[in-house]
């Protein structure tokens, strides 16, 4: 994915760059204008990327907020800027302020490493006292990167967002609780449990027993769980390498043939126009003539199945299933146009 790239270099950039950087001014142009860069909005544009936006709060004038992106006149984003050495928790309050006098629904605080992004879900036009997102870009999560290209501007939809923002909110209160529980256990929870399990009156005795032996049990599940899916991961890896292996095998024993290199440059010709040729390889097998996006089985573009008596083109669909389709020659291939480029798009937003 091309922004999650982005979002790595900015967090190398950030890495490399931080010691130097000694005031909120510096901040803001070393770290903040790349982030709203990357998500698409011009910051050379003064009507989309708006400096210094004027937020009057009654009758105190000339409050500004750092920047406000801009869509058709109107701020969809306010967006307050600290030192990345401060602590945002204590600067809250003032974007608070700030939000109540615009029309945006939208506000982000942030120090050029962590980023709190704030609605009004509890109350229309009433800034929420806490983030609905929250990430630092030094040690994002692929969950995190899918909220934060919501708000691109090439996928911005404002009731989208706000009906996801619900979510996100609950969702990361309930993990909270579920941690705090977990690392110690209240009554409630305690009994929740005990109660599922235990005959016996709940004395305190008993309480203080099935605290400790409900904090293990949990202990004890989670890391089965997480074996499980290294385990699964590790497997599944070696018989990922097994399998190229065999093929490599198997390429060594082939014999590609004139008709089948032909019918990969005319693929090539076809997917040109999304991707550079160097990324369009080729693997002959014993059963097919695959063509592959950088060279990786696991990003099929097509097969090829020539060598029978009847020649068949495979195409793969969302979840990387070959549909195979009849073709007489190998010009045919250019009667399933759509579909290859199709299939470019399923790779190209991982």
């Amino acid at each position: 994915m091309e922004l999650q790239t982005q979002l790595k270099q900015l967090a190398d950039k950030i890495h490399q760059l931080k010691d130097k950087i000694e005031t909120e001014e510096s901040t803001k142009h070393a770290f903040v204008l790349p982030f709203i860069n990357l998500l698409g909005y011009d910051t050379f544009n003064p009507t989309e990327v708006v400096p210094e936006y004027t937020a009057d709060l009654g009758i105190k004038k000339g409050e500004k907020v750092d920047y406000a992106i801009v869509q058709n006149g109107e701020p969809i984003m306010i967006i307050e800027c600290k030192n990345w050495k401060e602590n945002l928790s204590v600067h809250g309050s003032q974007l608070f302020r700030y939000f109540h006098v615009s029309k945006t629904r939208f506000a982000l605080l942030t120090n050029g490493i962590q980023y709190q992004f704030f609605t009004d879900l509890d109350e229309q036009n009433k800034m929420d006292e806490k983030p609905f997102l929250e990430f630092d870009v030094a040690t994002l999560k692929d969950s995190a990167v899918n909220e934060i290209a919501k708000f691109h501007k090439s996928n911005f939809d404002i009731n989208k967002i706000l009906d996801n923002a619900s979510s996100l909110k609950y969702i990361k209160e309930i993990r909270k609780q579920i941690d705090s529980e977990i690392e110690k256990p209240s009554n409630e929870f305690v009994r929740l449990f005990t109660s599922k399990v235990y005959n016996g009156r709940l004395t305190e005795k008993v309480m203080e027993e099935f605290t400790e032996l409900v904090q293990k049990a949990f202990g004890q599940l989670i890391g089965e769980k997480i074996n499980e899916r290294l385990h699964f991961a590790l497997n599944k890896e070696v018989i990922i390498q097994e399998k190229d292996q065999i093929e490599e095998a198997e390429a060594n024993r082939l014999n590609t043939t004139e008709e089948e290199l032909e019918a990969y440059r005319i693929v090539v010709a076809i997917l040109r126009r999304k991707l550079s040729t160097s990324r369009i390889v080729y693997r002959d097998t014993q059963s097919y003539f695959g063509i592959l996006l950088d060279d990786n089985n696991r990003k099929p573009l097509c097969r090829l199945h020539l060598n029978g008596g009847k020649k068949y083109i495979g195409l793969f669909n969302d979840n990387k299933v070959e549909n195979r389709q009849s073709i007489e020659t190998i010009d045919d291939i250019y009667n399933y146009e759509n579909e290859l480029l199709e299939t470019v798009g399923l790779y190209e937003v991982e």
